[in-house]
């Protein structure tokens, strides 16, 4: 379970750009994220795994206290959020198999990451999820000689091979065309039921969030303004979400810089 509490990230002496933030997510579901740009989407998955320093507030991850946690104890939590992303951050001079594998750099020693000694349950494993994605087939072919649908199942197969507890992903289909986006959104949606897994998806597509998720959540300002079943999500919410009330924002943004 994925617990936050009161979050708030601040940038310098600006504005919060997240504002005493709760959220749960319990079990194998799938829920999105939407709203604008700016809205604080992406720096609140980055908050949950800590690429991005929460300013206060609590993250828990089954029980475990991510904010407080430095070191090697941050390390080891990391291993347990796997994070898919947006331009597949994969390294293109590597083959399949060997970004597949850096999924498990957190498990292996340095001797075995640098002279690529994986152990033979990590290789099977990998074939194992190649196999399920349908990239098995490119497992000795370069990254970037792959489309790019091709390539965020690569993403997704790397944050798999962390075996998580959570998996994050951040506007997966953004850089895709529709018929593809529409495939890794189904593809998330089905991990998430076999492995049990639940799923937090930070997406900008109204529609692929209502098909392929559970729950929808939406941003405003920092805030959550929705959260609810996607049949929930009507105009009204919408408006809420994406133009709001401009005398209701003006107002509030008054507030916070009184």
């Amino acid at each position: 379970m994925l617990k936050i509490t009161n979050l708030v990230k601040r940038y310098g002496n600006g504005e919060p750009v997240l504002k005493d933030l709760d959220l749960m997510i319990e079990g194998e579901s799938v829920v999105s994220i939407i709203g604008s740009s700016g809205a604080g989407k992406s720096t609140l998955l980055r908050c949950i795994n800590r690429l991005v320093e929460p300013t206060s507030g609590s993250i828990e991850l089954n029980g475990n206290e991510l904010t407080k946690l430095k070191g090697r104890q941050l390390r080891a939590a990391r291993r347990k959020i796997g994070m898919v992303f947006q331009g597949f951050n994969l390294v293109d001079r590597l083959t399949v198999m060997e970004n597949v594998q850096s999924g498990r750099l957190g498990y292996i020693s340095t001797w075995a990451a640098v002279t690529r000694s994986y152990p033979k349950e990590d290789i099977r494993r990998a074939f194992e999820l190649m196999e399920r994605v349908g990239i098995a087939h490119y497992a000795n072919k370069r990254a970037d000689e792959l489309s790019g649908g091709e390539r965020q199942r690569v993403g997704v197969v790397r944050a798999l091979m962390q075996n998580p507890e959570i998996l994050l992903a951040d506007e997966p289909t953004a850089s895709l065309d529709p018929k593809t986006s529409e495939q890794i959104m189904e593809l998330l949606r089905n991990l998430a039921a076999e492995l049990k897994l639940p799923v937090l998806i930070n997406i900008h597509n109204v529609t692929e969030a209502k098909i392929y998720t559970d729950r929808i959540v939406g941003m405003r300002y920092g805030r959550i303004i929705f959260d609810d079943k996607p049949d929930a999500l009507d105009k009204e919410a919408m408006d809420k979400i994406y133009s709001g009330n401009p005398q209701a924002d003006r107002n509030q943004n008054m507030l916070e810089t009184a």
